[in-house]
């Protein structure tokens, strides 16, 4: 297996993390005795070796010796080395077909990978020679298409389509090996794979869609007729039945009945990430690889897919549930629907006795905030009859609780007000009671009680002032303004993220209004200090003297790109609306300027100062186009625009009709995507009412 592993100058080569001097080690440890040694490399080969997907020197370098590891009949864990020779050679990268003359030439993840900048003008680069590596000894996965542990088994089909350069002989082998297999989840792979190969070859595509259809009829188990159909919507979805979602409800139940977890024990204990992910697993993983597929392969078909979610949501099986909840995630983040049904029925699940289940289910209302208002009853009814659910000590917010504020419903605030009542609250809590508008003003006291409490020289002030900061200014709890000045004066001017604090305490004191007049001397006196965007912008909300703040704004206007002030500049100017006609000039100028955002911002506050709308409109409609995180700040614009913006409309018609989430991107998300997306949906249709 190690032959010539000495021989190689891993020193000379490198990982994530530096050298590579370390890799014969993490590859001997893939061969250990230990399971727990054998997991410690295999993550050890993830994480740096071949790190979110990225290939090295040292990865290259690694490919004979993993493929020796998995000709090693009898060597445990193999398949978990299978997997990672197929990620090395670009193995979950999106699938292309082989005739489109596309060869995909990356790994997944970070970096330069696949689709990346300049990945055309890399045919050398260390993708395409691990891809044309992996390629090179792809008999290998032929002959593991038939070895004796099923775990390899299950690893292999997928890698054994993507590599092997005879199509033909693949899907004769894959067609016999089914009629062959008796393990179920290999043979659940072998439907995985033939999917794939469908998708990869489309000319010779259609024996396999064939077997697909077939495989999804009776008399075949409840499973493979379920893996088939998911695979059938991936690769030819005009084959699939026409009561669908029915024919899924109806398997998933049966099998569900029949479905017994494994038994299997957790093959290590490691505090390895790939030890944390296998404890993470639903115990029913089989069943939810299943659901998944069909969710992805129906994609913006949402009306099936909620269909689908409340089949899943009412199975007798917690497994089933569970596993519903988790998919309903990335529905809702990505597309836009009527979910109120799905959502009250995740919000059941808050009254299971499966605390998975529970969890899984606060997880996903977290995100949703006013969107998991069917669910706010189950929210409630948890906060109220158990304080064990929210709290949680001092470091973070009880999910049920940071869930039912999130919606708005004022049954949150007695339980905020216990939460507040201690002398140290998790810090997220301030953020928390700003979704409560009014129905939060009894919290005030509470808030501005714990500000007073914030040390003025720790490490963790400004952590710990600011969500407070947020929450007071947004009630506009002026009373507070003695303890927002001790702070001011007080910290020091070593203080750790010092410019931060000042700057929340600074927006405090402006969303406070005219009732914080004992502040302008403060603020009068951070003008010339390193933020004075902020004291202007504050002082102008106290004050509402345009002669002071001025000049500050429009010297920080003329300082765009790097120098980083004119963007908040245009911003604190807009709110000045005409007061700020001095700014014309400068504003108009950045319209043209190469920055994106600084353009948006000057285009909006034009309009807000000058109310003349030639400028504007084209660079709303360019930022539009160009970036989908600027549509925000455009249409809350064209609300303020009225009949001005109608040239702009079809834009926010066009937004309005799409069924995809503004912000739904590929690979991740944000925690408040959701909430954006709906806030833009809020203003796209004022744009229009008003219109």
């Amino acid at each position: 297996m190690f032959r010539g592993i000495d021989e190689v100058d891993w020193a000379s080569m490198e990982h994530a993390y530096g050298s590579a001097a370390d890799v014969p080690e993490l590859l001997r440890g893939l061969a250990s005795r230990h399971p727990h040694e054998r997991e410690a490399s295999l993550d050890g080969m993830y994480g740096a070796v071949h790190h979110q997907g990225d290939v090295y020197d040292s990865t290259l370098a690694c490919i004979p010796f993993l493929f020796g590891l998995v000709r090693h009949t009898g060597l445990p864990d193999r398949g978990g080395i299978v997997e990672l020779l197929a990620s090395i050679g670009g193995g979950d990268i999106d699938d292309e077909p082989a005739e489109a003359g596309v060869e995909w030439a990356g790994g997944p993840g970070g970096g330069v990978g696949p689709g990346g900048p300049d990945m055309e003008d890399r045919a050398d680069d260390n993708y395409t020679v691990a891809r044309a590596a992996i390629r090179a000894g792809a008999t290998v996965f032929l002959d593991l298409m038939t070895d004796g542990d099923p775990e390899v088994r299950r690893a292999v089909p997928t890698a054994f389509v993507r590599f092997c350069e005879a199509p033909d002989r693949v899907l004769a082998l894959m067609r016999r090996q089914l009629a062959d297999e008796h393990d179920e989840g290999v043979r659940l792979a072998l439907v995985e794979g033939l999917g794939l190969f469908a998708r990869l070859h489309p000319s010779l595509s259609a024996p396999a869609v064939d077997l697909l259809a077939s495989l999804c009829a009776p008399p075949h188990e409840p499973g493979l007729r379920l893996a088939a159909l998911g695979q059938l919507a991936l690769c030819a979805p005009d084959r699939l039945p026409a009561d669908l979602v029915s024919t899924v409800v109806a398997l998933l139940h049966t099998r569900s009945r029949h479905f017994r977890p494994s038994g299997e024990p957790t093959r290590t204990s490691t505090d390895t990430l790939l030890g944390r992910l296998r404890r993470m697993r639903p115990a029913d993983e089989e069943g939810a690889q299943l659901l998944r597929t069909l969710h992805t392969a129906l994609g913006a078909r949402t009306g099936d897919r909620i269909a689908l979610l409340k089949g899943q949501l009412s199975s007798a099986d917690t497994a089933d549930r569970c596993n519903a909840v988790w998919m309903s995630a990335g529905l809702f983040r990505e597309w836009r629907a009527a979910y109120a049904e799905p959502v009250a029925l995740i919000g059941e699940q808050l009254a299971s006795d499966e605390e998975q289940l529970r969890q899984a289910a606060v997880s996903v209302l977290e995100f949703l905030f006013n969107l998991a208002e069917p669910a706010a009853d189950r929210l409630a009814a948890l906060v109220a009859s158990d304080p064990a659910s929210w709290e949680r000590g001092t470091a973070t917010l009880g999910g049920p609780l940071r869930a039912l504020a999130r919606t708005g419903d004022p049954r949150a605030v007695p339980a905020l007000a216990e939460v507040l009542r201690r002398r140290v609250v998790p810090n997220e809590t301030g953020y928390t009671v700003r979704h409560l508008g009014p129905a939060a003003v009894p919290l005030a006291p509470l808030l501005r009680e714990r500000l007073a409490d914030v040390p003025l020289d720790d490490a963790d002030t400004f952590s710990r002032a600011a969500p407070l900061l947020s929450a007071l200014g947004a009630l506009r709890h002026a009373a507070a303004v003695p303890e927002v000045l001790r702070l001011l004066h007080g910290v020091p001017r070593d203080l750790r993220m010092r410019g931060s604090l000042v700057r929340a305490l600074t927006e405090a004191l402006g969303a406070f209004g005219p009732a914080a007049r004992e502040a302008i001397p403060a603020l009068r006196e951070l003008l010339s200090g390193d933020d004075p965007v902020a004291a202007a912008d504050a002082l102008w909300s106290v004050e509402g003297d345009a002669e002071t703040v001025l000049p500050p704004l429009l010297r920080a206007l003329a300082r765009p790109g790097a120098a980083g002030t004119s963007r908040p500049a245009a911003s604190a100017l807009a709110r000045m609306g005409p007061a700020a006609g001095a700014a014309l000039v400068g504003l108009r100028g950045l319209t043209d300027s190469a920055d994106l955002w600084e353009r948006t911002a000057a285009a909006c506050a034009f309009w807000d100062i000058g109310a003349d709308p030639a400028p504007v409109l084209p660079v709303f409609r360019d930022a539009w186009r160009q970036n989908a995180y600027t549509r925000g700040a455009i249409t809350a614009c064209l609300v303020r625009m009225g009949d001005a913006g109608a040239p702009a409309h079809d834009l926010v018609a066009t937004e309005l009709a799409s069924p995809r989430r503004h912000r739904a991107r590929s690979g991740g998300y944000g925690s408040h995507d959701v909430l954006e997306d709906e806030t833009l949906l809020r203003d796209c249709r004022r744009v229009l009412e008003g219109a």
